[in-house]
């Protein structure tokens, strides 16, 4: 995993953006895999700022998003399709039948993430796919001891992620106990990965993931099995990384390659 470590959050997603952003400049009918959670909103605010201010042209772009709580309608303030069009979607010009994300609310939930992977396949695969790491090093929803190959499906939430999210609730009993995710194995397919981490809550799930060893137990871990994941990070997530100064010469090499 190349990791790109900057001074603070507003800098790590414009980078992140960028790479996006050349991507659908390079490829318009670009398939691209998004995230929910805080960390990659300010990545979403400069691809907007880039389509509103310099014309970044979304409209042939096929989106698929990693995950959606189970028991939630799209019209729920705390789904993850609400959490999409209110971030993203409804402010550039992405065709809204081409945005995907998992729906929560059927009951055959086996066909559904069926079709969920069906669908990508026959986009043609995700390009480019936008992540998260979770406090326990989770990747989407997939918790600590998550098949490593595994595919879209249902899963269970731990205690740590619920606490986690319970922030975003009213009361921490409100919020759902399970959700459809992509598994490692769908996410690993993507073509390239890119990271967002940012504060001192992520210093441990990211050095985990970066340095420590792949495991199911830290599901981003997998990551590094990955040919190309950029993984952008601010100061203070990358406090506990013991590989820094390398990262940084690396860093100060392909400034000079440029």
């Amino acid at each position: 995993m190349e990791v790109i470590i900057c001074p603070d959050y507003d800098t790590l997603s414009r980078k992140a953006a960028a790479v996006v952003a050349d991507l659908v400049r390079e490829k318009p009918r670009a398939v691209l895999g998004f995230a929910t959670g805080s960390s990659p909103v300010g990545l979403y605010r400069e691809l907007i700022r880039l389509h509103t201010e310099e014309g970044l042209d979304f409209s042939g772009v096929t989106t698929f998003n990693l995950d959606e709580y189970c028991g939630l309608p799209g019209d729920h303030p705390q789904s993850y399709r609400y959490f999409m069009n209110e971030n993203l979607f409804n402010h550039i010009n992405v065709p809204m039948e081409r945005t995907h994300v998992p729906s929560g609310t059927e009951e055959d939930w086996r066909a559904c993430c069926a079709e969920y992977e069906q669908r990508i396949v026959e986009a043609g695969g995700i390009d480019l796919q936008i992540l998260g790491i979770g406090s326990d090093g989770h990747i989407a929803f997939n918790e600590p001891g998550s098949s490593l190959g595994s595919r879209t499906r249902r899963v269970y939430l731990t205690k740590q992620t619920i606490e986690d999210n319970s922030r975003f609730f009213d009361r921490a009993e409100d919020v759902p106990t399970s959700a459809i995710s992509m598994g490692v194995g769908s996410i690993l397919e993507a073509r390239t990965c890119v990271v967002v981490v940012n504060g001192a809550n992520k210093a441990e799930a990211l050095a985990a993931a970066v340095e420590g060893p792949v495991t199911s137990m830290i599901t981003s871990s997998a990551l590094q099995w990955h040919p190309d994941t950029r993984g952008f990070c601010d100061e203070e997530a990358a406090a506990k990384l013991t590989m820094r100064e390398y990262y940084d010469w690396i860093a100060a090499q392909r400034e000079g390659d440029n």
